[in-house]
C-alpha cells in the first residue's frame, strides 16, 4: 500500500514539474488568427536573459519580399530572417515585456506569450492594456 502511495505522489511530482520544464525557444508555425492557415516558421531564441524571434520560412507568399511598412531599423529588410519579437522576458509561466512585429503593418505591440499546452503557444499582441489586441497560437514545429 505503501509503493502504490508514494509511486502516485512521485508521478504527480514529476508531472507538476514537467509543466515548468517547457521551453519557448525552439522552431513555431504561427497560425494567422484572421485565415486559421499557418503564416510562417518563427524561431524563438535567447540572448541573454531576453527571448527573441525570428521569421526562418514564409508559408504564404507576401507581396513584397521586405518589411516595406516597418518604420524602424527593420525597414526593407528582407522578411526572412527578420526580428519580429524583441526583449521578451521570462516571468512566471509566461514571455512579456518585450515587442511583437506584425511586419504586414509595420506596426510593433506589446507583447506576451504563454503555453495553451506543450505544442502550442498563445501568442497575444496588443496596444495599452492586454485588453485591446488579438491572439494568435503557434503550434512546435517537429
Amino acid at each position: 500500500m505503501r509503493k502504490k502511495i508514494f509511486s502516485g505522489i512521485l508521478l504527480v511530482v514529476i508531472s507538476y514539474a514537467g509543466c515548468f520544464a517547457q521551453s519557448f525557444t525552439g522552431k513555431w508555425k504561427n497560425i494567422d488568427d484572421e485565415t486559421g492557415k499557418p503564416k510562417a516558421v518563427i524561431e524563438i531564441f535567447k540572448k541573454g536573459d531576453h527571448y527573441y524571434g525570428k521569421i526562418l520560412e514564409l508559408l504564404i507568399k507576401p507581396t513584397n519580399n521586405n518589411c516595406v511598412k516597418c518604420t524602424d531599423d527593420r525597414k526593407n529588410k528582407p522578411l526572412l530572417g527578420l526580428e519580429m519579437l524583441r526583449s521578451m522576458t521570462l516571468e512566471g509561466k509566461e514571455l512579456t515585456g518585450g515587442k511583437i512585429l506584425d511586419p504586414s503593418k509595420g506596426k510593433e505591440y506589446k507583447c506576451t506569450i504563454s503555453f495553451e499546452n506543450s505544442n502550442k503557444l498563445k501568442v497575444r499582441g496588443y496596444i495599452g492594456v492586454s485588453l485591446i489586441g488579438r491572439n494568435q497560437y503557434w503550434e512546435r514545429m517537429k
